[in-house]
């Protein structure tokens, strides 16, 4: 059989193509800020992870060129080698401060993270325990791993408790693996009952906040500081693709785990390490963060808005209660049929399909900014209510 026969077979998106119902790779043409340009055409944007609108940022922004000044446009080479810089060692310090963890460790790219800390964590005789939903980068990194994964049902503690107490007599280490935020439901993880269970099993605790910092909790901490229980995460992972403008990610933790990932995790032994601007616009995101709490008021704002206007709508949202807002469609035509036609009245949204959510759930995935203003949130509500009534769905 040729290697390549599945190539070929694959016909999938190429007849959304021809129907002109395929979503994917759409090149945006300006900034990704809460309106964008595509094909010359401005559209409100509600598919993305900017949540607290620093991309286009002016202290942001100007750090990024000046970094780029000072440093050029790349380190050709891995963190390891040749590849640090001495604002990648700031970045890391201020990290663990901000996090308010002993030691910090930057990977470049947020799926790197994930996959390099728990390929390099879960040892062949170990245990990892995932939750179905978890993001792509966690099922990877533990494929990765030379240990034994054990899914449990998404959010569930009494399965999680199950799993658990079925390997209750092993002296196998264990970890438990979850998002805090997860991405297509937008729920939060059930951390005070998750934390116990991992207590009475003997369980380390890996948070994949990627959607929680710079979301959750009063200075943006995450998923530890908005239930009160940072001291129940073992290693927390973050990533600078969403609130902080940037590409990477980090994990933080005590000193001695963070010590063992740097030289044992080869997705980060063996990558170029971050760009001298993308270090540098981390730095500067961090800056605002801090100095600016009013935007996450305001992404909070948003998000209520939009919460309570599809559900006074009709519209069913799943267990969502953060700006991540999925709306839930049904069968994949129909969600690219939606998706379509909210793109033709000026609505950038994400559908999302089998196998990414279950058959017969397919879903808009909506998502929102601090930098969304009152009108152009009522305009979606407005299209995503006129559209509804059309497909029946409210």
């Amino acid at each position: 059989m040729d290697l390549f026969e599945k190539c070929r077979n694959f016909t999938r998106a190429r007849d959304a193509m021809a129907a002109g119902l395929y979503p994917y790779f759409r090149a945006i043409q300006s900034g990704p800020g809460s309106e964008v340009m595509i094909d010359g055409k401005m559209m409100i944007m509600v598919g993305s992870n900017n949540y607290l609108g620093l991309t286009g940022h002016p202290k942001v922004v100007e750090a990024a060129v000046a970094a780029t000044k000072k440093y050029g446009s790349g380190c050709t080479g891995s963190r390891f080698l040749n590849g640090t810089l001495d604002i990648h060692i700031e970045l890391e310090e201020r990290l663990a401060r901000f996090m308010k963890r002993e030691a910090a460790v930057c990977f470049s790219t947020g799926f790197q993270t994930n996959q390099g800390a728990l390929s390099t964590l879960v040892g062949k005789d170990d245990l990892v325990f995932t939750d179905r939903t978890d993001h792509a980068s966690i099922v990877d990194g533990c494929r990765l791993a030379f240990g034994k994964t054990v899914k449990y049902r998404h959010n569930d503690m009494h399965d999680l408790e199950r799993v658990l107490r079925s390997h209750a007599g092993t002296d196998k280490g264990k970890l438990i693996a979850t998002d805090g935020v997860f991405s297509m439901e937008g729920d939060i993880v059930n951390l005070p009952r998750l934390a116990d269970l991992a207590k009475q099993y003997g369980a380390r605790v890996y948070i994949d906040d990627a959607h929680s910092i710079g979301v959750l909790g009063k200075h943006g901490r995450g998923t530890g500081e908005h239930w009160g229980m940072e001291d129940a995460i073992d290693v927390s992972m973050g990533t600078f693709s969403k609130s902080f403008a940037s590409l990477g990610g980090f994990l933080a933790g005590d000193e001695t785990t963070i010590h063992y990932i740097k030289h044992h995790a080869r997705a980060l032994i063996f990558s170029a390490s971050m760009p001298p601007a993308a270090v540098a616009t981390v730095l500067a995101c961090l800056d605002v963060i801090e100095s600016e709490p009013e935007r996450l008021e305001q992404l909070w704002k948003n998000t209520r808005k939009m919460l309570a206007g599809y559900k006074s709508l009709g519209f069913e949202t799943g267990p969502s209660e953060t700006p991540i807002i999925p709306i839930i469609v049904g069968d994949d035509e129909r969600c690219f049929m939606f998706w379509k036609l909210l793109f033709e009245n000026g609505v950038f949204a994400n559908p999302t399909v089998s196998p990414a959510v279950p058959p017969g759930q397919a879903l808009i995935r909506t998502s929102y900014m601090a930098t969304h203003t009152d009108s152009e949130l009522d305009r979606v509500l407005e299209i995503f209510a006129k559209l509804g009534k059309q497909f029946g769905i409210i």
